[in-house]
């Protein structure tokens, strides 16, 4: 008995449907044309939400601290006024400017990834910009607390020095790591491997700690 053997259908690839990225229809292999874009898609919900736990968990920790002033100043006699050093009203301005120029910044990288030019580096120039007012900042910190340790105000001179420096140092600390996120994403967009997501996260805390810091000049201001 004879045995019919069937020829395999051919497939005419050019007739197939695009998937729109040049690689089968996966994502974040490489778009179509080899331009590799310098803002990749939006990581999974996980990462994005985890930035707001660590925010949440800083809100908790300050708000601890300002219950922990506010009973310690009424339950006080020894409780001892100051005035804050000037440095810190400057400050203010500049984590103000901080957040001004970081959003620009933001907002310059997305209009680079949205427009067809391929040709030119990505706008890292504001996120420079952002980052020595964030260490500039930190300096004016610095000279405050310096400037309180040459007059005799020191740590342990009263209890109400003592939360100014707790509660500044703490802040400069949450700041710093601010700064490390910064120069995190800085590295990311000049080697061509930043997503949208991780600028997005950077910019919603840098802009919560120029928040929480106006917030902890007003209650120094109003307690100390």
């Amino acid at each position: 008995m004879a045995t019919t053997v069937h020829e395999a259908p051919k497939i005419d690839f050019d007739r197939l449907p695009s998937q729109g990225s040049g690689n089968g229809g996966w994502r974040d292999l490489g778009p179509a044309g080899g331009d590799l874009r310098r803002v990749k898609p939006s990581s999974p919900p996980p990462a994005s939400t985890g930035i707001w736990v660590g925010l949440a968990a800083i809100t908790m920790t300050f708000a601890a601290f300002t219950s922990a002033l506010i009973v310690r100043q009424g339950a006080a006699p020894d409780w001892q006024h100051f005035t804050l050093p000037s440095i810190l009203y400057l400050n203010s301005l500049i984590i103000i400017a901080s957040s001004i120029t970081l959003e620009v910044s933001r907002r310059q990288i997305a209009a680079f990834m949205g427009s067809a030019k391929t040709e030119g580096t990505a706008p890292a120039r504001w996120l420079y910009v952002t980052l020595s007012l964030g260490l500039l900042f930190v300096a004016g910190q610095t000279f405050a607390w310096l400037q309180l340790r040459s007059q005799g105000f020191g740590l342990a001179t009263n209890v109400s020095y003592s939360f100014f420096y707790v509660l500044t140092v703490a802040h400069a600390v949450h700041l710093l790591g601010g700064l490390g996120g910064l120069v995190r994403v800085i590295g990311k967009l000049n080697h061509s491997v930043l997503r949208r997501s991780t600028l997005n996260a950077t910019s919603l805390y840098w802009h919560f700690m120029g928040v929480l810091w106006l917030y902890l000049l007003l209650l120094l201001w109003m307690k100390l």
